[in-house]
């Protein structure tokens, strides 16, 4: 398959095309996924999907996630910038990389995807010579804090008032996983 990351046990990662974009629509103007990724408040249409998604200057390697042939969500990676480098007190000469993602076919919650799309993309990034991932999950998102910790994430510190959601500033947690390899 074209642009593929990797491919285990039912679970695809492939690049995002042009094509891609009704999917990230419905994802993103569903209020469930929303909740989670990127706030209720703001639903996605075509051009705000376009508008971040597709945009050439990014450093990103923005990917769908199939699981036994159905399009289910999304991921993202990509070294973290500058400023998260002060803000997470990295040296810039560490290779660190962040991930996002979110399962946007809602009955696919809770069934452990969400792991092994974790374990495998951590798998991935680590393939790439990369020793420390990061993300920054709202600390509140209990679900999605103990799926990083069964992959091996492990909380760092409280970020205040780190990510607009909903109407509000919420605090995150910086999560870490770094390899021994």
């Amino acid at each position: 398959m074209a642009g593929m990351i990797f491919a285990k046990d039912g679970l695809v990662v492939r690049r995002l095309t042009a094509a891609d974009a009704s999917l990230l629509v419905k994802w993103l103007s569903d209020p469930r996924v929303l909740e989670y990724y990127g706030g209720r408040d703001r639903p996605h249409d075509v051009n705000m999907v376009l508008e971040y998604f597709f945009d050439d200057n990014d450093e990103e390697t923005r990917c769908i996630v199939t699981y036994n042939g159905v399009d289910i969500g999304y991921v993202q990676l990509y070294r973290i910038s500058d400023e998260e480098y002060e803000d997470y007190g990295y040296s810039k000469e560490e290779v660190v990389y962040g991930m996002d993602q979110f399962i946007g076919e809602v009955e696919y919650w809770n069934q452990g995807i969400g792991t092994q799309l974790i374990r495998g993309i951590v798998e991935h990034i680590v393939s790439l010579d990369v020793r420390i991932i990061v993300m920054d999950p709202q600390t509140w998102n209990h679900r999605a804090l103990r799926c990083y910790e069964k992959c091996g994430f492990r909380t760092v510190k409280l970020l205040p008032e780190h990510e607009w959601h909903e109407g509000v500033k919420r605090d995150c947690w910086l999560i870490v996983y770094k390899s021994n390899n």
